[in-house]
């Protein structure tokens, strides 16, 4: 890569917004700030686009290509306190998708989302993007809910498309296995202004009907109703064509074979308390994923990363 300003540290485990300030910051461009609870975050605005991350969760708010509305929902209700999960944008899930697959306990969709990661290096790219990388390692807390060592990184790539990389190292002396996804909230004018392309002919579990395979016969998929579908052995692209804000949202991915997509619509907002009743209306969930069919075993001194790349068409 060609960097105009590339900015790293091993010290990467501090996290006062002061010191990451001085040290990660590069002016005009990428700045750290106390965000909503007072969590860390890192406001991106360069000549494409503008973002915000919040170090908790390694979790992307918000992206908007200048000029463009809004690409990530965000629940207005949503809750920032750590803890807590941030309903909205695109979390992280890992080391599980979903509950736990033997403990209900547990966090769903993992603890990846529930933690704050550490900086790893801010960069300007000749290009004019900005990359910001994130590292999440093992420690007491992880190992008593998932017994393994390992690093995590994050990779945000913010231009004129936005691109996460998930990408996980197994440090530890024995084998594990683990699901993920890049959980990715799309904003839309309205849930019955969309159609949804690239997925006809594909099989689906449907998690609303005990996960019974199904094959969408649809060219394109409109949602007038819950929606949970796990779609099997797919790497294709899927493009949102939002006729109420007449442009198209691509979500390509990389060393993903399941693509979720998923509207909690009407009786399951009401569940949330981190959702207001009128929600489900303004997104859709169109997630690159490992899991179903694609588990990934991951053998000592291996790794494996997993990427969503989110554009705009008017």
């Amino acid at each position: 890569m060609n960097y105009i300003k590339n900015n790293t540290t091993q010290s990467y485990i501090i996290m006062n917004i002061t010191e990451l300030r001085e040290k990660f910051n590069i002016e005009g461009e990428v700045e750290f700030i106390s965000g909503k609870g007072d969590l860390p975050m890192v406001s991106i605005n360069n000549q494409h686009a503008k973002a915000l991350i919040s170090l908790y969760g390694a979790h992307v708010i918000s992206y908007q290509p200048h000029g463009e509305k809004e690409v990530l929902w965000m629940s207005d209700a949503s809750v920032f306190s750590n803890g807590k999960a941030i309903r909205g944008g695109v979390p992280v899930c890992f080391p599980w998708f979903g509950p736990h697959p033997s403990d209900p306990k547990k966090p769903a969709h993992g603890f990846a989302r529930l933690t704050t990661w550490k900086v790893l290096e801010t960069s300007t790219l000749h290009n004019g993007k900005t990359i910001l990388r994130l590292n999440l390692s093992d420690s007491m807390s992880t190992r008593s809910l998932w017994p393994y060592e390992f690093k995590a990184e994050v990779m945000i790539i913010v231009g004129k498309t936005l691109e996460i990389t998930l990408k996980v190292s197994n440090t530890g002396s024995e084998m594990f296995t683990f699901t993920d996804a890049l959980h990715t909230y799309l904003n839309v004018s309205k849930i019955n202004n969309i159609a949804i392309a690239g997925l006809a002919n594909i099989n689906y579990q449907d998690a609303l009907d005990s996960f019974t395979v199904k094959t969408q016969q649809e060219e394109v998929l409109r949602i007038n109703q819950e929606t949970n579908r796990r779609y099997i052995d797919t790497t294709a692209e899927t493009v949102l064509t939002d006729y109420g804000y007449n442009r198209k949202i691509r979500v390509a991915k990389k060393n993903s074979f399941t693509t979720v997509v998923w509207n909690p619509w009407i009786d399951t907002t009401l569940t949330f308390n981190d959702m207001s009743p009128e929600g489900y209306q303004t997104m859709v969930c169109i997630e690159a994923s490992n899991s179903v069919n694609d588990i990934v075993k991951l053998e000592p001194g291996n790794n494996f990363s997993i990427s969503t790349i989110i554009s705009l068409e008017s």
